[in-house]
């Protein structure tokens, strides 16, 4: 990838919290002229601290929002009169396509580009070495910039909520994942067996591959009707633990659902 390093661009970063003040400090350290603003936290070192956010884009050739997403569409309304024309606005919130898609639409006409920027790993400990995935009109910029100051952009051909959509879509099942394995030990724990299901837990996990995926996806719609059965008893037996079965009661629902579309052909 080509890279365009330029002494003189400025980045203004919006919220340094954990993940903002991380990036804010790598691209200070990496050469870039940061400026950055936090309602709560200070500016890390290297970092100017500025007012508010119009004050922290009136100058800047990049911004970086990195607030939550609640915080993405108020904090572009709270800079969007300071913000120069050709200034990349990126979004680096975890928010639905449909909120970066909000923020184009809010920017149109204005000579600001966005880039959607998804990042792929947990900040803490890996700053701006985090692996991103960027789309939007601002993408190839956005890459070319942090590139060049170090980080790992892999560019992705589509509009604001491309990037986001793969990383929420991987999220249903990790987090998905995370809950289920959470919910089970909780039930475990009452039932005086979890350091048997954690290490049956582990060892299903370490056996995972690709074959694994076609078993579970073909696995689920063969015996729906099955399944659904055992996690309505999973489901009851977390109740008579004293555990409210979130997760088990979701997948039942799940599993009936598919049981009822098979029926219905």
């Amino acid at each position: 990838m080509v890279t365009e390093v330029s002494s003189s661009a400025r980045v203004a970063v919006l919220g340094l919290g954990e993940a903002g003040s991380e990036i804010a400090r790598d691209l200070a350290t990496a050469g870039a002229d940061v400026r950055g603003y936090d309602p709560v936290a200070g500016a890390p070192a290297g970092v100017a601290a500025r007012r508010d956010e119009r004050d922290a884009v009136r100058d800047a050739d990049l911004v970086l929002s990195v607030n939550s997403s609640h915080d993405a569409l108020p904090a572009l309304e709270a800079a969007l009169d300071a913000l120069r024309p050709g200034t990349v606005w990126a979004d680096l919130n975890t928010a639905s396509p449909g909120v970066k898609q909000q923020l184009a639409e809010r920017l149109a006409g204005r000579d600001v580009p966005v880039a959607d920027v998804a990042l792929m790993a947990p900040v803490p400990g890996k700053g701006l070495r985090t692996p991103m995935v960027v789309s939007g009109p601002g993408a190839q910029r956005y890459a070319r910039l942090l590139s060049g100051w170090g980080a790992s952009v892999d560019v992705l051909d589509g509009p604001p909520g491309a990037a986001i959509s793969r990383k929420l879509l991987r999220s249903v099942f990790y987090k998905g994942l995370a809950a289920a394995v959470v919910e089970a030990l909780e039930g475990a724990r009452a039932a005086g067996v979890e350091d048997w299901l954690r290490e049956n837990v582990a060892d299903e996990l370490a056996g995972f591959d690709r074959s694994t995926l076609v078993r579970l996806v073909e696995g689920t719609h063969t015996h729906a009707r099955r399944r659904t059965d055992e996690m309505a008893a999973a489901a009851e037996q977390l109740r008579e633990l004293g555990v409210e079965p979130r997760v088990a009661t979701a997948a039942h629902d799940l599993l009936a659902e598919l049981r009822d579309r098979s029926a219905a052909r």
